[in-house]
């Protein structure tokens, strides 16, 4: 019996998992699957509280409520200072993230039949790019939440460092392998020496030649298609008549997924009636102001984000927006797609220079190329890094579970 585990908390996406006789075992969190989403809804219709999958059922069926997801995205911003409004009360972002992570630690606890006092949470490489302070307070302000929920110990683990001891369990000879996550809020890169012998050593220093991360990932990429596809139907781009352009906040707001509820204040509503008057394109503001008013700008991420993962297969998929207008769908291509990402991807290419920079080593170098995280998927995110690591073989993780499993790897060496 282990009463130690680790949680993936996701921007998307959350596992558990143990370490157990058997090695790591990720535990089913809702209906029987590993993963839960990392959403929670406010359900005002029922007065209750829904996680994961129901949360989203419940939102897309239509109960009047308040939907939170990617609140990962919050943790080291200014905005985990402020709230959300849910039925007239404000509600904290750390006690939302506590209430999520709270719920995987109950469920977790049920599928282990037992308490659990210690975790190793993942952690990306950088919460917050450029800024050393508001990385550390991420890390202090996730850790407290963990020890406010009952957990007497707490440490951390890079989550591309998770991911390779979950893929070390696996390999039959030396390799330098270059972990790749690219999660829905960040791209994390770990460049690590494995092989079976060092499988069990708890101290891998000197195994580990470098780490970089950067701030973007698949909601990121959700962004970016939003704004170039369905916000220029709701008016982005637009003039006002005095040849001014039409404020894009709100369309950024309405683009990105932990901003979403801002969009729906008071406030916004007022500034956008005073801008009425103003609009030379009056049919795209009655989209907008239909969306708002109807609070669907989660529908709209959910069609975007879908549309986004159906690019991986097809050069050009469908997009539908009747919560924009009735029987509106919109032709989304594959290269369109890749065109709105370039800066993304650029990033993201950048970082993984800098692990190997940081290494002193050569592309050619790299035996392999580990690919996690539910944004690895994306076909020109794959391209540019593939053109960077020519000879690298290619191994395909488990988009999902790679890094919970390898947190429970590292739970139990650190708390056997």
């Amino acid at each position: 019996m282990t009463h130690a585990c680790g949680i993936d908390f996701g921007t998307s996406n959350s596992t558990a998992a143990l370490h157990t006789a058997t090695g790591p075992r990720l535990l089913a969190l809702e209906d029987g699957k590993v993963t839960l989403p990392s959403a929670v809804f406010f359900n005002l219709d029922e007065e209750s509280l829904s996680f994961g999958r129901a949360a989203l059922g419940e939102y897309l069926d239509g109960y009047e409520g308040r939907l939170m997801r990617a609140m990962k995205s919050l943790l080291g911003s200014g905005l985990m200072d402020h709230g959300t409004e849910v039925a007239g009360r404000m509600l904290s972002f750390r006690d939302l993230i506590g209430c999520f992570i709270g719920e995987v630690k109950r469920r977790a606890e049920a599928q282990a039949g037992h308490s659990l006092d210690a975790v190793v949470l993942g952690r990306p490489v950088r919460f917050v790019d450029d800024d050393e302070a508001a990385d550390r307070l991420a890390e202090q302000t996730l850790a407290g939440i963990a020890r406010d929920l009952g957990f007497a110990e707490v440490s951390f683990q890079f989550e591309p460092i998770a991911a390779a001891h979950d893929y070390e369990q696996r390999i039959a000879g030396e390799e330098l392998t270059l972990v790749i996550d690219i999660g829905g809020g960040t791209s994390d890169f770990s460049l690590v020496r494995l092989s079976p012998q060092r499988r069990g050593r708890e101290d891998r220093g000197a195994d580990l030649l470098a780490t970089a991360g950067v701030h973007v990932g698949g909601t990121d990429f959700d962004k970016r298609l939003s704004l170039s596809t369905v916000m220029p139907e709701l008016g982005l781009g637009s003039t006002l008549k005095n040849g001014a352009a039409f404020p894009n906040s709100v369309f950024f707001q309405l683009a990105t997924w932990h901003t979403i509820n801002f969009a729906y204040a008071r406030r916004g509503w007022r500034n956008l009636q005073e801008l009425a008057p103003e609009v030379t394109d009056p049919r795209r503001f009655e989209r907008l102001l239909r969306v708002i008013r109807a609070q669907s700008a989660h529908h709209l991420a959910m069609r975007v984000e879908d549309t986004k993962i159906a690019l991986s297969d097809a050069a050009q998929v469908a997009l539908p927006l009747p919560e924009v207008e009735d029987d509106l769908s919109l032709t989304v291509a594959r290269d369109a797609f890749a065109a709105s990402i370039a800066d993304e991807i650029a990033a993201v290419g950048a970082a993984a220079d800098r692990a190997l920079q940081q290494a002193g080593l050569t592309a050619d170098r790299i035996d392999t190329l580990f690919f996690t995280g539910g944004a690895s998927a994306v076909p020109a995110l794959r391209a540019a890094l593939a053109a960077r690591f020519v000879g690298a073989r290619v191994v395909e993780g488990d988009a999902y579970g790679s890094v919970g499993t390898g947190l429970a790897v590292v739970a139990g060496q650190r708390y056997r």
